[in-house]
């Protein structure tokens, strides 16, 4: 009976689960500090306790903010659809369509992963090549995960600089795609193909629906991210309690001219996702590296990774696949130089 109850008030558990959240989540400091220094009585001076301390209490402090985050947008994903995405595409002029497909890439429920029946669907709709590689380049980049983390671990200024430069790079680099005119480098067999409905319309929900939809979410995706972000802390926490911080500045701070490109050039082949990564462009900030040097290494390693660039590649040719790596990887230096000479 109560759960036949909760079935059909699903709004009845965050309701009652987020006090819980916010008071666990407003004592996570002094239980981790407690646990460290009382409980397991470390010397509160020596590198090795505070990387412990540091991994301890940022491991649940992500995954809870991650879990909050995945739930509502959970919720705000069960209003969109990949079909209803590319029909509002379908028309709009270079430029126009730029903005508009960076700014739905922002909200709407696809990775770097979905590039395929992605790009199949835009392409069959007649939507500008340019259009739809800023929609591809800002769904994964500008992500609503990064977005909130940044926004809980550094303010709302770094996570504002975050949402304009990636939809920057995102209108920047699909325009210029769009103007090289470089359709002849899709492969041949997308312009031969129907792709059709990338599925079908959804049918009308009810808010409870959606409740479900975000606690199917918070299984979904917390489950396939949670290693990526103890990994991510783990490197942190090393980075935090082992690495001088004159060490991290002489190579990444934003004196050295170098730091950008180099920046670049170790995100674009790793793998990881926001949540793994933004760990640990906390700590280099803490140790001394520049805003946009970090700012240049996170987006590299969200928006440029070597799955993406395998993926890619069924559909398009080494020339434009280049080009499209070449003018995305220019747009995330001349930001990262931009923010280090501004701050």
């Amino acid at each position: 009976m109560f759960k036949q109850f909760l079935n059909k008030n699903q709004i009845l558990i965050p309701v009652v689960l987020l006090p819980v959240w916010l008071v666990l989540y407003h004592y996570l400091e002094p239980i981790a500090n407690g646990f460290v220094y009382d409980i397991l009585r470390m010397d509160r001076t020596t590198r090795i306790t505070e990387a412990i301390r540091f991994f301890i209490f940022e491991v649940p402090k992500v995954l809870m903010l991650l879990t909050l985050i995945v739930f509502v947008v959970g919720i705000i994903r069960s209003y969109f659809s990949a079909e209803r995405t590319r029909k509002a595409l379908e028309g709009k002029p270079l430029f126009v369509g730029n903005i508009m497909a960076s700014t739905l890439g922002i909200v709407t429920p696809f990775c770097s992963c979905s590039a395929i029946p992605l790009f199949l669907g835009f392409v069959e709709s007649g939507i500008p090549l340019g259009v739809t590689f800023s929609f591809l380049i800002a769904a994964p980049m500008i992500n609503e995960v990064a977005l909130v983390l940044l926004f809980g671990l550094f303010g709302w200024q770094t996570a504002l600089i975050y949402v304009s430069t990636g939809l920057f790079i995102a209108i920047f680099s699909g325009w210029v795609i769009g103007k090289l005119k470089l359709e002849k480098w899709v492969e041949p067999w997308v312009y031969d193909i129907k792709a059709g409905n990338l599925e079908m319309e959804e049918e009308k929900q009810t808010f409870n629906h959606r409740i479900e939809a975000g606690f199917t979410a918070v299984k979904e995706i917390v489950a396939k991210v949670w290693i990526y972000i103890v990994i991510g802390i783990a490197v942190g926490a090393g980075i935090h309690g082992y690495v001088p911080a004159d060490f991290m500045a002489s190579f990444m701070g934003k004196d050295i001219w170098y730091s950008v490109p180099l920046a670049v050039l170790l995100g674009v082949p790793m793998y990881s996702n926001a949540a793994g990564i933004i760990p640990i462009v906390q700590v280099l900030l803490e140790k001394g590296a520049s805003l946009g040097t970090s700012l240049a290494f996170m987006m590299a390693v969200i928006g440029l990774s070597l799955p993406e660039a395998i993926i890619l590649k069924k559909v398009l040719k080494y020339p434009l696949l280049f080009t499209f790596i070449g003018i995305v990887a220019t747009g995330i230096m001349i930001v990262g130089f931009l923010f280090n000479f501004i701050f």
